[in-house]
């Protein structure tokens, strides 16, 4: 009987827990009052208590967990679209947040073995849950896609750009087919991707996945899509997947038709696209701003990469001199996107991109010094083989100096360039550029090269007429370009001396011996002088139409130098000439012979020497 009464006692003294409500503090009352009675009943009243307790404890969480398996099990279930329907996705939402928080809430009790046995429902539960809202997110973006006006930006505005080619009716049934971005030329505009509203539907997908510890999944979701829509728009733009070999053995007139598609397609990639999906990350991942920043690089990294690839793959091809406009060209345009790349590369995850874009760049500046230093050994090792006909102009001197001339057209970028890299080969005035300080050794090297091929020619005169056209051309294209700038007045004036020089030497060569001819004997008799008068005018006649016969082949390519060489050599030779003729006139003649020895009056010495320089040699 007194077992039964202490059952019976432990019995009310339940039902008491239970109708007040169990806490610590209500059984430790309920245990006090009744050990007041009987101190024996205490310990055994505590462990009825503690037994229900956990039974009381487990009953819960287990109801909670029915419940929530019944309300999310109906969506799992489901053969539609969750997200067709406002409000059974919103429902669902909830169901999956009161799952969230009962883990949340009863993980910190997982210790007993009957809490630890309930979690691991309410887990697999909720993975369940994630993999239908990873499903609903990937169909999200899919739908939102499908219709995605690209012509439509953040402005409102419709640009009406057309693809690189036209698409069948058929094709746009495909449901496959991925959207894509059309070419476009203002870069002052941002693209919203996604309509707003499936934006947010993504947004509260993504908090869900995230803060239950799926952010990663949700992440590789997002950027799988999107990476395939961005890659397609890039490659839209006419940007080819190439590898580094492949670009390495293109030839040099494909490669700069891949040049031209490239600068177009990073520009458009760098200033629209990429800050475009940085934007639409951070929407759909807002609050969660490592996620957003795992997504952004896993989507733009692809493209992103294929851009810094083939600049690389410029920057270590070859060295020809004429590849420098176009390594120019893909070094400016790079120059002027890093800013952007490294504002939008910004993150932990994206920095190296930023880094990558600057290290490649400075590989073009190496590069375009390269070229350089490979035009300079091109005139270094010109041979001096066969003389140029005529004692024109040569074809180095015309291929450095308008090389030079239109490379100097990039002066601001050659000077950037210069000033990044090695020290010039010969000593830098402290008021030089280093460009400046180049084009001047350039000089140097050319004319240096220009006087060891002007030794081919036998004749000094012809030797000068070589330097006088190659030094006339120099100078002329210095002034009429940003080379003037850069190598100064005073090499101007200096380099138009040196022209003045070679006329100078010109004249000395081909009439000193004319002029001496004419030149009288004053210590001679009349018949003596007569005699030596006959002979100097034979002399003079024999020379004349020698030098005419010859220097008419020769070749004086600018009009100018030609004139003023004719002009120079006529107005010398007449004056002299004019004596010569006065003092025969003066000179005892019987039956006037000189007169039949006499070849040409003054008209016809300047008509003669008009013939000087005509000869057939190319111009420009």
């Amino acid at each position: 009987m007194a077992d039964n009464g202490e059952e019976k006692l432990i019995a009310v003294a339940r039902h008491i827990a239970k109708t007040l409500g169990h806490t610590d503090n209500t059984a430790d009352d309920i245990l006090q009052i009744f050990s007041n009675f009987d101190g024996r009943l205490r310990e055994k009243l505590s462990e009825k208590l503690t037994e229900d307790d956990d039974v009381l404890t487990n009953s819960s969480l287990d109801q909670t967990l029915k419940a929530l398996e019944r309300r999310i099990s109906r969506y799992l279930s489901a053969d539609r679209l969750i997200w067709s329907d406002s409000a059974d996705s919103a429902a669902f939402l909830d169901s999956v947040d009161d799952l969230i928080g009962v883990i949340r809430d009863w993980t910190p009790m997982a210790a007993e073995k009957a809490v630890a046995s309930c979690l691991d429902r309410a887990e697999d539960l909720l993975q369940q849950g994630m993999f239908r809202l990873e499903d609903e997110f990937k169909s999200l973006m899919e739908r939102g896609g499908e219709s995605f006006d690209v012509t439509r930006y953040s402005n409102g505005e419709s640009t009406g750009f057309d693809s690189d080619e036209d698409i069948d009716e058929d094709e746009n049934d495909d449901d496959e087919e991925i959207p894509v971005a059309h070419r476009i030329s203002d870069f002052n505009i941002v693209i919203d991707a996604l309509p707003s509203g499936t934006i947010n539907d993504l947004h509260e997908i993504a908090k869900r996945m995230v803060i239950a510890g799926y952010g990663k999944e949700c992440s590789h979701a997002y950027s799988s899509y999107r990476r395939e829509f961005l890659e397609e728009s890039v490659s839209r733009l006419g940007l080819h997947k190439l590898s580094i070999d492949e670009v390495q053995k293109m030839q040099w007139a494909d490669l700069e038709d891949e040049i031209e598609k490239w600068i177009k397609a990073a520009n458009v990639a760098v200033r629209i696209l990429f800050p475009s999906e940085r934007r639409l990350c951070d929407r759909v991942f807002y609050g969660f701003s490592n996620a957003s920043d795992l997504s952004f690089m896993e989507v733009c990294r692809g493209g992103m990469t294929q851009l810094l690839q083939f600049a690389d793959a410029v920057a270590i091809g070859g060295r020809a001199p004429e590849r420098l406009y176009k390594v120019l060209d893909v070094f400016e345009a790079l120059r002027d996107l890093i800013p952007h790349i490294q504002m939008v590369f910004s993150d932990q995850y994206c920095l190296f991109m930023g880094n990558e874009a600057v290290s490649i760049w400075k590989k073009l500046g190496e590069a375009i010094r390269g070229i350089f230093m490979e035009l300079e050994n091109l005139i270094r090792r010109d041979p001096a083989k066969a003389a140029v006909p005529g004692g024109g102009l040569h074809p180095i001197t015309r291929y450095v100096m308008n090389y030079i001339r239109v490379a100097c057209q990039s002066r601001q970028t050659l000077e950037e360039v210069f000033e990044d890299g090695v020290s010039p080969p010969v000593d830098r005035p402290s008021s030089s550029s280093l460009l400046s300080v180049h084009m001047s050794w350039m000089m140097e090297l050319l004319e240096s090269n220009l006087e060891a091929k002007s030794k081919i020619y036998r004749d000094p005169a012809l030797a000068s007429v070589f330097m006088m056209n190659n030094g006339r051309y120099i100078v002329q294209k210095v002034k009429d370009s940003e080379l003037g700038s850069l190598l100064g007045d005073d090499w101007t004036r200096k380099h138009t001396a040196k022209v003045k020089q070679y006329h100078v030497n010109y004249q000395r060569s081909s009439w000193s011996k004319v002029l001496q001819v004419l030149k009288s004997d004053n210590n001679s008799s009349p018949t003596v002088e007569l005699r030596a008068m006959k002979e100097k005018i034979k002399l003079f006649n024999n020379h004349l139409d020698e030098i005419c016969k010859t220097q008419s082949n020769w070749v004086i390519f600018d009009e100018q130098l030609r004139d003023d060489l004719r002009n120079s050599v006529f107005s010398n030779l007449s004056m002299t000439y004019r004596s010569f003729l006065g003092r025969v006139q003066s000179v005892p003649d019987p039956g006037r012979q000189m007169e039949r020895h006499i070849k040409y009056n003054v008209e016809d010495l300047e008509s003669k020497i008009s013939e000087l320089f005509s000869g057939n040699g190319r111009r420009k």
